[in-house]
């Protein structure tokens, strides 16, 4: 997020989009397919639409929430997709799922970081809460998994989680 130029109208939206994407688990269609309507400012919160049309609610953290923030100043407060294409043909209109990855590896390979693919994103999120102590169960809402058992394949603590919770 830190090599992102936010001086710029594309540096904004590429960090708000990496924080929320961090900051709240979410899978690539899903963040290119949020709206404006889709974010309630006034509680940090996300309503996203996953996987066979299950819609969730997703608390933003801290950081996410001002990153968004500061994206919604320049952006703009008009109706439509919340992220949105500053260039070519189109801009103004929906990204794709495309559009995310290249802006990951790009910006992954401004900040000298190699092989990040947009999941990485939702299992470092999961794996975070997780080390947090949040239960499975709770982890398992907030990505949108059907199914707990989903959710422990994101889990990638390994053994130094055990060790901690056998000490007690």
């Amino acid at each position: 997020i830190q090599s992102c130029d936010l001086a710029t109208v594309i540096g904004q939206r590429d960090a708000a989009m990496l924080s929320v994407l961090f900051g709240g688990g979410l899978r690539r269609s899903e963040i290119v397919a949020l709206d404006l309507a889709s974010y309630d400012a006034a509680n940090g919160m996300l309503r996203v639409e996953g996987k066979g049309r299950r819609q969730r609610e997703v608390p933003l953290p801290d950081g996410a929430r001002a990153a968004l923030d500061d994206y919604l100043r320049v952006r703009g407060l008009a109706p439509g997709p919340l992220f949105q294409s500053t260039v070519g043909r189109r801009p103004g209109t929906r990204m794709d799922g495309q559009n995310v990855l290249l802006l990951i590896r790009r910006t992954a390979k401004r900040a000298g970081v190699r092989d990040v693919r947009p999941h990485d994103m939702r299992r470092t999120y999961a794996t975070t809460l997780l080390d947090g102590d949040t239960d499975t169960l709770t982890v398992s809402k907030l990505l949108g998994h059907q199914s707990p058992v989903t959710t422990a394949m994101y889990d990638r603590r390994g053994i130094t989680a055990a060790q901690r919770a056998v000490q007690g």
